[in-house]
């Protein structure tokens, strides 16, 4: 299939079961195929465990998911070895991050220890346990959850896990049309049991490659690095974004541009984009303040100059 054929049953397959949120489920699959992990901010019951699992199921891929509570261990993640005494010997049982679209839900309820265990599979696609490495299932993809309003017993993500997503996202409030839509569907348990395949995981691997070798002129490459430089410089800002940062804004903007059909990538694209690459990875003196954050992101999007070239142009 083309990557665009591909793309489109994507959308058209979640669209059916995760209803009004069509630019999400194109932020989603942006991460998806960027190679990036995506951290969801907001309340219950938006529909966060239910795309993550219609995202799995259309790409024919492995599920899992994890409640994060504060009793939860490293081992309950990666896995541990018991010892068979039938064999005399040491066996490896898989934890649950050794999966495909890995649903890491209210991660901020465990213990920073515990959110540590993800640090090594999210950037290095692999974990060790008892000095033994073992890879992880390709495509790896974490979709994370957070709840902003309960923040009692919570541990706030570390900025160096922070740094690991690649976007920070909220589901959004159904408007009045979609949620009486949403009433006039069946229930959510048959809609996610109903989702089939629409591709595999080597066409996923495939829109990744599409995505690497879309075209983005040394202008636009200037552009996200002075972007990057501008955070941190800002007065509100005590830490700016990391050079991993400034890589996602480019891997994510191709990506973008992919999801729309072209070849190359628009400054318009880059400034899309930044709103979900940049501002969680910033340390701002107004503490863990999203919509503090945004608002240096939007400010810095205005001052830098955009560059004005032919951008298909190799």
């Amino acid at each position: 299939m083309e990557s665009q054929q591909i793309i489109n049953r994507l959308r058209e397959n979640i669209n059916a079961v995760i209803i009004g949120k069509e630019r999400v489920v194109d932020l989603v699959l942006a991460g998806v195929i960027a190679g990036g992990h995506i951290l969801i901010e907001d309340t219950p019951g938006t529909g966060k465990t239910l795309l993550a699992k219609t995202l799995a199921a259309s790409i024919n891929g492995d599920f899992a998911r994890i409640q994060f509570t504060p009793d939860l261990l490293p081992a309950d993640i990666t896995g541990l070895n018991i010892y068979d005494q039938a064999e005399s010997r040491f066996e490896f049982v898989k934890g649950p991050i050794l999966t495909n679209i890995l649903l890491a839900d209210e991660i901020n309820r465990a213990t920073p220890r515990t959110q540590s265990a993800l640090l090594e599979a999210m950037e290095e696609k692999q974990v060790t346990v008892d000095g033994t490495t073992y890879p992880l299932p390709v495509p790896f993809v974490v979709i994370a959850t957070e709840n902003p309003v309960e923040t009692a017993g919570t541990f706030p993500l570390p900025e160096a896990q922070l740094d690991r997503f690649m976007m920070h996202l909220s589901m959004g409030s159904l408007s009045i049309s979609d949620e009486i839509r949403m009433l006039n569907a069946i229930s959510e348990e048959h809609m996610a049991e109903k989702t089939e395949a629409v591709c595999d995981l080597e066409d996923i691997m495939g829109l990744r490659r599409a995505a690497d070798a879309v075209y983005i002129h040394d202008d636009l490459k200037e552009y996200i690095v002075r972007l990057a430089q501008k955070t941190r410089e800002h007065k509100a800002v005590q830490m700016g974004v990391s050079p991993r940062g400034t890589l996602w804004l480019l891997k994510a903007s191709k990506a973008w541009a992919l999801m729309h059909d072209r070849e190359y990538v628009l400054p318009d694209d880059v400034k899309e984009m930044a709103g979900y690459i940049l501002p969680h990875r910033l340390l701002a003196y107004a503490g863990r303040d999203m919509a503090a954050k945004r608002r240096v992101v939007d400010e810095i999007l205005g001052i830098v100059d955009v560059p004005s070239e032919d951008w298909g142009r190799r």
